[in-house]
């Protein structure tokens, strides 16, 4: 039986892992159909009825309406797409940047080693929740930057992404170290391949497991620092949905419309929890001493 098959069955045992994967696929399927979602029930996201506040779930309204008469159900569905988006776009981008390095300092070794670990130690040194409030306090306007919806959400990916990096990092330069001293390696140097393609063909298919694990579980790390940012007020600015913002609106009516911030905060703990149990089921099911 192959690698993959192997994996697979192991991963299909994992029962949390399984149920988080369709939770998450079901998730995703409903956020990104919501314009369809949104024509079938004829609701909309954005239509402000002020004669229909807080009203209750009905057949017109799935959910109810929040203080403006807007539909609930549309506004999560919507801010849904807002918070995986951030979360997913994050996570690969600091990937990216986290494998690039970790290619770099486990390949060459030395001097460009230790000078990479030590800005990877500072940077994890730093406490990321207070700088990411500083860094996304930092307005937009004064770098020459609209500073609409789309600017607020690239906003939060990039800040996410260039302190994410890390962990990705670290675990590829561990691996980078353990692969090229192995035989295939160094054959494939004697044969005169250079180190670019060493570190591509050879050593990073070898790596390709930890990295996927580490993006997995960070994702709802992420959704969490942006629903975090949102709350604060620093990430994504209304009228834009997120699940962060609709929390934080919420709190001012916790007491007259609950079900405005159960919601919300129900939706981003059982997606964080869903991405954990995810990658944890990846960690088992790519792990070959498993």
């Amino acid at each position: 039986m192959s690698p993959a098959a192997l994996a697979w069955l192991r991963f299909r045992h994992h029962r949390a892992g399984l149920a988080g994967a369709v939770f998450l696929l079901l998730l995703a399927t409903a956020t990104w159909s919501a314009p369809l979602i949104e024509t079938a029930l004829g609701i909309d996201a954005e239509s402000v009825d002020l004669f229909s506040r807080y009203a209750p779930p009905s057949a017109a309204h799935p959910l109810g309406t929040d203080d403006l008469g807007r539909d609930l159900l549309a506004r999560l569905l919507r801010g849904g797409q807002v918070s995986l988006s951030v979360g997913l776009a994050a996570a690969l981008i600091a990937a990216l940047i986290g494998t690039g390095l970790g290619l770099l300092a486990g390949y060459r070794g030395g001097a460009f080693d230790t000078a990479l670990m030590r800005l990877t130690d500072g940077v994890i040194a730093l406490p990321l929740l207070p700088l990411l409030i500083v860094l996304a306090a930092i307005d937009p306007g004064k770098l020459g930057l609209d500073d609409g919806a789309d600017t607020s959400l690239l906003r939060v990916i990039a800040i996410v992404a260039l302190v994410g990096w890390t962990t990705v990092a670290r675990l590829v330069r561990a691996a980078a170290l353990a692969a090229r001293a192995q035989d295939y390696v160094r054959a494939a140097r004697a044969l005169g391949a250079g180190g670019t393609r060493i570190a591509l063909r050879h050593i990073l298919p070898n790596v390709a497991s930890p990295i996927l694990v580490a993006t997995t579980l960070s994702i709802g790390n992420i959704i969490l620092f942006e629903s975090v940012l949102s709350f604060l007020g620093l990430g994504t600015q209304p009228p834009a949905a997120s699940w962060g913002n609709m929390l934080a609106h919420a709190q001012e009516t916790i007491w007259q419309a609950p079900r405005l911030a159960v919601w919300p905060g129900l939706l981003i703990f059982t997606t964080v929890i869903a991405f954990n149990f995810l990658g944890d089921a990846l960690q088992d099911a790519l792990d070959p001493r498993s």
